[in-house]
């Protein structure tokens, strides 16, 4: 589901009634967890924090005036998705992640790459998902 979205509060508003919630919490929980110096916005049609060009000026290398994008959130059409780049980048991270999962939640982890899909709100591991934004730096 693509939104056409100005700001976070504008693509949660924009979603299903029975997401925002959840997305609200999951925003406020890597707003809480992620290390200063990420910036948040709208990237790619869903909700990013990324690398500003003040810290990093060549930003990404597909498009270099777009800030490097470090995570995400999207309300999909079957599922709210998370997006982190340090779980596709670092193997270290990823196998981190995949081994804690089952101490916070009985559901079978759902994940690509650098996706993970939440099928239902309530398989949101918050406390998870707080302790992986607070895993790399802005400067890293």
């Amino acid at each position: 589901m693509q939104y056409k979205a100005n700001s976070p509060e504008d693509y949660i508003s924009q979603a299903p009634e029975e997401r925002q919630d959840a997305l609200n919490e999951l925003r406020k929980v890597i707003k809480t967890n992620l290390p200063k110096g990420f910036q948040e916005g709208i990237q790619y049609g869903m909700v990013g924090y990324f690398v500003p060009h003040t810290v990093y000026p060549d930003g990404y290398h597909c498009n270099p005036k777009e800030p490097l994008p470090f995570m995400s959130f999207a309300s999909q059409k079957n599922s709210i998705n998370l997006y982190h780049s340090g779980i596709y980048a670092i193997p270290e991270l990823h196998d981190w992640f995949v081994s804690e999962f089952p101490k916070h939640s009985s559901k079978k982890l759902d994940m690509g790459k650098s996706c993970i899909r939440f099928k239902k709100v309530d398989d949101i591991p918050y406390g998870l998902i707080g302790e992986l934004c607070q895993k790399i730096s802005v400067d890293e």
